[in-house]
């Protein structure tokens, strides 16, 4: 069985290749793709080498191919003898790469079923969803928290989601993107500020009568933007990085950290136990469960955040599209049914 792949073969370069699928092992799943979400942060570091040697990104993207993508939604079509969770036929989704056939291991937290009610590309914004449970998880919000999230794109909007889930009093959306704004403010936000980071210390100042945000969120992976932002938390409020830097050497702290007591936490993908314990039950497929209850229930909203939908064999316009001008674009899904 074949299966038609999106590889990086190198720096800026994308194909769409035919390959054989990989065998299905014992405890392995089959899975026909419907429908995978580009994660255009990580994929676009990763796509232009915006890294630098010695961080974890350089010994992550080590060798070509690159088989980009983990954010799947797709249809069981064999399952191993060992597998007990799914049968063909199952709606899953799990953290496999852009492929037409992929085969995921089905005892692994990073895959879960899809319930009924939850559309395929909905289902795909799962891998987003949680990774911003871990991170709203690690700031420790408190009900009625001001809140600042630095960046609108697929995280940050939905970082919005979460903080009014969360109960906060405030929303502070902060970027330059007009259409950006929008989207946060019909999805939770409370405020909007377009402008830099660095423009936005007395707005905010204004906003929480002169305190400063409780959980400040740099979503942007922009080295640049991390001095200022420690600056727009109030004292000991706490700076969530939830966009990773490829050249962290260019991050700065200020004296905020010391002389004010500003936390820096971070939040990452590997965190998650991989079976729940006592003290922590948030696995993946756990997270994966509550997101999906939440759209289920109406209290979060992502389709309506989809901006282009393209056939896999148009991967390369799809990339070319993100690295060269990404301000109109939010959700960027592969259709498999195309293929």
């Amino acid at each position: 069985m074949e299966s038609l792949n999106i590889l990086f073969t190198g720096k800026d370069a994308v194909e769409v290749r035919r390959e054989p699928a990989r065998e299905v092992g014992r405890g392995d799943i089959l899975i026909e793709t419907q429908r995978s979400l580009i994660s255009t942060g990580t994929e676009g570091i990763v796509l232009g080498r915006k890294f630098e040697e010695g961080t974890h990104w350089a010994n992550w993207i080590n060798k070509y191919p690159h088989y980009p993508g983990y954010c799947n939604a797709g249809t069981v079509l064999e399952a191993g003898p060992d597998v007990k969770d799914f049968k063909p036929g199952d709606r899953v989704v799990s953290r496999a790469a852009h492929g037409q056939r992929v085969v995921f291991d089905a005892s692994s937290p990073r895959c879960a079923p899809i319930p009924d009610g939850v559309s395929d590309e909905a289902a795909t914004w799962f891998g987003m969803a949680c990774i911003v449970q871990i991170g709203v998880r690690r700031a420790e919000h408190r009900m009625g928290d001001s809140v600042v999230v630095i960046g609108l794109g697929l995280l940050g909007q939905l970082v919005t989601q979460y903080a009014r889930l969360m109960g906060a009093r405030h929303i502070i959306a902060v970027d330059t993107s007009q259409p950006r704004l929008d989207m946060a403010l019909s999805h939770g936000a409370t405020h909007v500020l377009k402008m830099g980071v660095e423009d936005a210390r007395q707005s905010i100042l204004d906003i929480t009568d002169g305190e400063g945000a409780d959980v400040v969120y740099d979503v942007t992976g922009f080295p640049a933007v991390f001095a200022p932002a420690l600056g727009l938390a109030r004292n000991f409020g706490t700076l969530l990085l939830l966009g990773d830097a490829g050249t962290p050497s260019e991050q700065r702290l200020t004296s905020d950290v010391v002389t004010r007591g500003v936390r820096v936490v971070g939040g990452h993908d590997c965190y998650p136990p991989q079976t729940p314990t006592a003290e922590n039950r948030w696995t993946h497929r756990n997270m994966a469960a509550l997101f999906f209850d939440y759209l289920l229930r109406g209290q979060m909203r992502v389709e309506d955040l989809i901006t282009h939908r393209y056939a896999p064999a148009d991967a390369p316009a799809a990339y070319h599209m993100l690295q060269t001008d990404r301000s109109g674009a939010m959700g960027v899904v592969f259709d498999w049914s195309q293929v």
